[in-house]
């Protein structure tokens, strides 16, 4: 019996033990995994000054910050204290329950940090980590609560550590107004002694600003990111003892070696950021590591405990002891930040966010406008007025001539220049450096991204043009912090409560689920993707005729099948169909509108021979953007008269519109066969046809009014009925007048392109 009993014993802890091999795997994988979410986010810290000032070729800038990164890792400390101990008190939990807990929080980690990198927004790993612990052991407490008799829920505050949350809230309030405030003003003093014209000055105060720029980094280097490996080094405590005169000797060093450097004309510049961006890149990697390799590591390392025990259900007291991780750990960690430093698309995404919202010049702007953005821009704007009323015009003039901005002749494709790249880099490091010192709990990320910020608007990069979208872009990246916080809570303590009651079936299948989520995010939509890629400085005119040939075919077919499906399901009253027209149509006109807005910049670009014939072709997109408006004002009236299911259409009223559709349908299919072979021969053709429309469209109008006096039709049908009546005259107007201009700009492209190559051939008599 009792060899039985053994052996039954010895059967379980094998199945267990499989059991918490394969949640093990599964932790390294995750592990793996974080790494390259992790640093997709968070590779925006340290890369947009160096690559928003493009200080640096690009892969000059990536081979600097990898350098750091793996320096930070392997003279990382590996204390893991906040994954084993920091928000839950692991004396009180089981092994069982703390490897849940630990899948739980990667799970739910690595959930919503791609969630993130897909949708372009930095965000704190830290956060992320934090809640994500905290909603996991929430989760595993109350399972805990609920199993054992003598115990409430209000004893759930010994399980929890949610003081440590609170910080974290308070930090990113914190963050963002002092790293906004900090970077507006340095930004401004350092604008209005350099200007953006800033080479001549620089010649003579540049080495003394860049030291000081580089001391700042030097300090925070030390204090935040070689802090851990230094320790309490004789150094560490002698430079902590005279940090005033440590300060300032360097200061003076830097300062005449830079100073040198000039001399020899070495853009200093270019040293600072990359000194920074190495500064930084050290601190992220020294620091934030634990996010992403701390709860695998805990993970492990209570998996030997439990191995070495021989118990499955011990409690997990030794987590509270601190153990640094293995030094093969660590450098491997560093080498997958490297690699997907390199690789990660999103990325890129996430750093192209904060760059588009710093640009110094107009762009494609890639957030809409809010209430909230509207308001804080028109109260700016009536304190401006009223500035320019109390300060002297002298005075506003100087201002202003320090921050006269470049022309066209004098700007490079960088988003902004080197002056504010700078700014951004100490002001952080400066920043990050005195609240590590005063124990204040400041986010890496919350800071340099509002510091980038702030810096941005003192650079009078917010414009009227941009204001609104930019400040709607900044609400709406520091709204995703809070919504980090409570996502990650909510969406591990889903993922918690689900493995600790589902048990193996549960982590199987919360595997296979999170796996498929990360390859349908990361894989799949590649081929959607887009590379971005500078655009070239000249802009070829045949390239753009070409390109304007092929949206107008598109869009013009568009329209002409949008415009038949929408009056045919007005006639069954579709409102599925009808839904469907109204979004192809919104997302066309979005389309048209857009390329009015790369408009400018396309122009810009162009050659001077081009120039007298541009003026066609931005007539050709103005009308294409004016078809697909009288599209949408078709469509969304429809839409909302069959939705709020009024009256339909009468006999009569449908026998005009089909009448009217079978005229429209003729027109357009010669429009598009003339636009597709680029023979406008017929054009007169189309002017009768669209005139004999305009007759019956008149002559409809006609019988409607008569149907109204006579009570024939509801008001609402009517309203309907001349809507159409009316957009379909202006859609085929504006088609009419887009295939004239089409036809001139072609014409007129043609003879510019002979005359070049007349220009450029010689003569015969020449040639004699």
């Amino acid at each position: 019996m009792h060899c039985l009993t053994s052996g039954l014993i010895s059967n379980t802890l094998f199945i267990m033990s499989a059991i918490y091999t394969f949640i093990i795997v599964i932790l390294a994988i995750l592990a793996v995994t974080g790494l390259f979410v992790g640093v997709s986010n968070d590779a925006v810290n340290f890369l947009n000054s160096a690559l928003g000032s493009k200080a640096a070729p690009r892969k000059v800038i990536l081979t600097v910050a990898s350098v750091g990164i793996i320096i930070g890792a392997i003279t990382s400390s590996g204390m893991m204290e906040v994954a084993r101990s920091g928000m839950f008190n692991p004396s009180l939990f089981t092994f069982h329950e703390v490897m849940l807990l630990f899948l739980g929080v990667m799970f739910a980690n690595i959930i919503l940090l791609d969630l993130f990198n897909t949708l372009g927004l930095p965000t704190s790993t830290t956060v992320s980590l934090i809640f994500c612990l905290l909603g996991s052991a929430i989760a595993v407490s109350i399972y805990k609560i609920a199993a054992t008799p003598d115990t409430t829920f209000s004893d759930l505050g010994s399980y929890i550590n949610t003081a440590r949350a609170m910080g974290i809230v308070s930090a990113i309030l914190l963050s963002v107004v002092l790293a906004f405030t900090c970077g507006m003003i340095v930004m401004y003093i350092s604008r209005l002694i350099f200007t953006f014209r800033y080479a001549k000055i620089f010649r003579h105060f540049g080495a003394m600003w860049c030291g000081l720029s580089l001391t700042a980094i030097l300090y925070f280097a030390l204090f935040k990111g070689l802090k851990a490996p230094l320790g309490n080094t004789d150094f560490m405590i002698f430079i902590s003892e005279h940090i005033r005169i440590a300060i300032v000797i360097a200061w003076v060093v830097c300062s005449i070696i830079l100073w040198i450097l000039q001399r020899l004309n070495v853009n200093i510049l270019k040293i600072t950021i990359l000194a920074g961006t190495l500064a930084l890149a050290l601190a992220f990697a020294g620091n934030d590591l634990v996010n992403f390799i701390g709860v695998p590591i805990a993970g492990f390392d209570s998996y030997k405990m439990a191995l070495d025990a021989g118990n499955t259900e011990m409690l997990m007291d030794g987590l509270n002891q601190a153990a640094p991780a293995n030094f093969l750990f660590l450098l491997g960690a560093g080498i997958i930040m490297v690699i997907t430093l390199w690789t990660s698309k999103k990325a890129m995404h996430v750093t192209q966010t904060e760059l588009n919202l710093s640009k110094q010049d107009e762009a494609e702007e890639r957030f809409g406008s809010s209430l909230f953005s509207r308001t804080i821009v028109r109260a700016v704007l009536n304190m401006n007025n009223w500035y320019s009323r109390v300060v002297p015009q002298r005075l506003q003039n100087s201002i202003s001539k320090r921050f006269a901005p470049l022309t066209d002749q004098e700007r490079t494709n960088a988003s902004f220049d080197m002056i504010r790249a700078t700014v951004n880099l100490t002001t952080s490091a400066i920043l990050i450096s005195i609240a590590t010192s005063y124990k204040l709990p400041l986010s890496t990320t919350y800071v340099t991204f509002m510091v980038a910020m702030g810096s941005s608007l003192a650079d009078r990069a917010w414009g009227r043009e941009s204001a609104v979208y930019r400040i709607t872009g900044v609400m709406t990246v520091v709204a995703g912090w809070f919504v980090t916080g409570f996502g990650a809570f909510l969406i591990a303590l889903a993922v918690g409560l689900a493995l600790i009651y589902g048990g193996t079936v549960a982590v199987i299948v919360i595997s296979v689920l999170c796996g498929w989520l990360l390859i349908h995010s990361n894989f799949k939509s590649k081929s959607k993707e887009a590379t971005e890629k500078e655009q070239p400085a000249e802009v070829k005119m045949k390239d753009v005729v070409q390109q304007c040939i092929d949206e107008v075919c598109d869009t013009m077919e568009k329209i002409t099948r949008l415009y038949d499906r929408t009056l045919i399901a007005v006639f069954k009253e579709n409102r599925k169909v009808l839904r469907e027209m109204v979004k192809e149509s919104n997302e066309l006109f979005y389309q048209s509108r857009e390329r009015k807005y790369k408009e400018l910049p396309t122009l810009q670009k162009l050659q001077d021979s081009d120039i007298n014939t541009s003026h066609y072709y931005v007539q050709v997109v103005d009308y294409l953007s004016e078809a697909t408006k009288a599209l949408v004002h078709i469509t969304r009236p429809c839409f909302d008269h069959i939705d709020n299911n009024h009256e339909g259409m009468t006999k009569e009223q449908i026998e005009d519109l089909m009448d009217i559709n079978d005229e429209v349908e003729k027109i357009y299919r010669h429009i598009n066969q003339m636009l597709k072979s680029n023979d406008f021969s017929d054009i007169d053709q189309v002017l009768e046809q669209r005139d004999h429309l305009f007759e019956s469209i008149a002559e409809a109008i006609k019988r409607q009014l008569k149907r109204i006096k006579n009570r024939e039709t509801s008001t609402r049908s009517s309203m309907l009925y001349l809507n159409i009546l009316s957009e379909t005259k202006t859609l085929v107007l504006q088609s009419r007048n887009l295939l004239k201009s089409q036809r001139y700009f072609l014409d007129n492209q043609s003879v510019s392109t002979q005359n070049t190559v007349a220009q450029t051939q010689p003569s015969a008599q020449q040639q004699s």
